[in-house]
C-alpha cells in the first residue's frame, strides 16, 4: 500500500527541501519570493501527486513548478493568477529541471550567505535554521527559548540587511574563507547541540536537528574535502550521535555516560567518525573541533567507563 501523498510530500521537505530552496535563491536572488513560491509548489505537489503519481525526481518537480509560479508571479504581480494545477502540468510525471551534483554548491553557497559577517550571530543562525533547514520560525523560537515575533524580526532584518545591502549569493574567496567558514561551522555545531538541548521538556534528544547538521557537516567535507576542522567538526558530531540510542532508556530518559550500555552504541558510525578524524589529524593542522573529536573519540572507542584514557583525555 502506497503511502497517503501527504506523507511522500513531508518525506521531500525533510530530505530535498534545502537543495531547492537553495537553488530556487540563485535563481531569483530573492528569499521571500522563494519561500512563497515553494509554497505553492507544495500546494501544487498536495494536489496534482494523488492523481497522476509521485515523480521520478521529486525535488527536480518541486523546483521546476516553484520557478514556474515565481515566473507567473513576476508576470502577473501575484502568484494565484496561475493554479497549482496549470504549473504541473508544465513539468510531468518524470520531473525535470537541473538536479545534478552542483545542487550541494548551490546549498553551500546560501549557507555561506546566511552566515555573512554583516549579519549577527542570533541573525546568522535565524537564516540558517529556516533557510537551510526548513525549521519553521515557531519551532526557532522553541529552540532557543525566546518569543515568535523575536525571530520573526531577525529573519525579516536578515533578510532585509541581504537584499539592501547586495550580499552577494557566492561562495567567498579565498581571502575571505577562512573567516566566513568559522561562522558557518559555528552555526552547524549550534544547530547540532540545539539536538542535545530541544526546548521541549519532555524530549531529552531531537536527532532529526542532530542528523541535519551531520547532514550540512557531509556536504561542506564533501565540498572543501582538505579543510581539517571541516573534518574534525564532522568527525565530532559523528563520535557524539554515534551514542544516541545509549543515551535515553526505554522511558526517554536521560543516561549517564558511566551507565550506558555500549552495545547500543552505532559502531559503523563510530568508525567513519574515527576515520573522518584520522584524515584530518594527519594533515597536521589541529584546531579546536579535532581536539574536541579526538577526546570524543577516546570516550567512543572504551569498551568500559573505567577503560576510559582520563590521562589522555585530560592532556587534550
Amino acid at each position: 500500500m502506497n503511502p497517503p501523498v501527504s506523507s511522500v510530500v513531508e518525506r521531500v521537505f525533510r530530505d530535498e527541501h534545502a537543495q531547492v530552496f537553495a537553488a530556487l535563491v540563485q535563481f531569483l536572488r530573492d528569499f521571500d519570493a522563494a519561500d512563497e513560491a515553494l509554497g505553492v509548489a507544495y500546494a501544487a505537489a498536495l494536489e496534482n501527486w494523488g492523481r497522476s503519481g509521485v515523480p521520478d525526481k521529486p525535488g527536480a518537480w518541486i523546483l521546476t513548478v516553484a520557478r514556474n509560479a515565481a515566473s507567473s508571479a513576476r508576470r502577473h504581480e501575484a502568484v494565484a493568477d496561475r493554479k497549482g494545477a496549470e504549473l504541473a502540468a508544465e513539468v510531468g510525471v518524470a520531473g525535470q529541471g537541473p538536479w545534478d551534483e552542483t545542487l550541494p554548491d548551490e546549498r553551500l553557497r546560501l549557507i555561506f550567505t546566511c552566515c555573512h559577517p554583516a549579519l549577527s550571530e542570533e541573525a546568522q543562525v535565524a537564516l540558517t535554521l529556516w533557510s537551510c533547514c526548513g525549521v519553521s520560525t515557531p519551532q526557532i523560537a522553541r529552540l532557543f527559548l525566546v518569543p515568535e515575533a523575536t525571530v520573526a524580526q531577525r529573519l525579516v532584518r536578515a533578510k532585509r540587511k541581504i537584499r539592501d545591502a547586495g550580499i552577494p549569493f557566492a561562495m567567498p574567496d579565498d581571502e575571505q574563507l577562512p573567516a566566513r567558514r568559522d561562522a558557518v561551522l559555528a552555526v552547524v555545531y549550534l544547530l547540532f547541540t540545539a539536538g542535545y538541548a530541544p526546548s521541549d521538556a519532555d524530549v531529552v534528544l531531537a536527532a532529526p536537528l542532530c542528523e541535519e547538521a551531520i547532514r550540512l557537516g557531509q556536504i561542506l567535507a564533501r565540498l572543501m574535502p582538505r579543510d581539517t576542522e571541516v573534518g574534525g567538526l564532522l568527525a565530532l558530531m559523528m563520535l557524539h550521535h554515534a551514542r544516541r540510542d545509549g543515551r535515553v532508556d526505554a522511558n526517554g530518559e536521560l543516561v549517564a555516560l558511566e551507565e550506558q550500555d555500549r552495545s547500543r552504541w552505532d559502531v559503523a558510525e563510530i568508525q567513519e567518525g574515527l576515520r573522518r578524524l584520522d584524515e584530518a589529524l594527519a594533515r597536521g593542522q589541529p584546531g579546536p573541533y579535532q581536539i574536541q573529536a579526538a577526546i570524543a573519540a577516546l570516550h567512543a572507542t572504551a569498551s568500559h567507563f573505567k577503560e576510559t584514557d582520563w590521562p589522555q583525555i585530560a592532556g587534550l
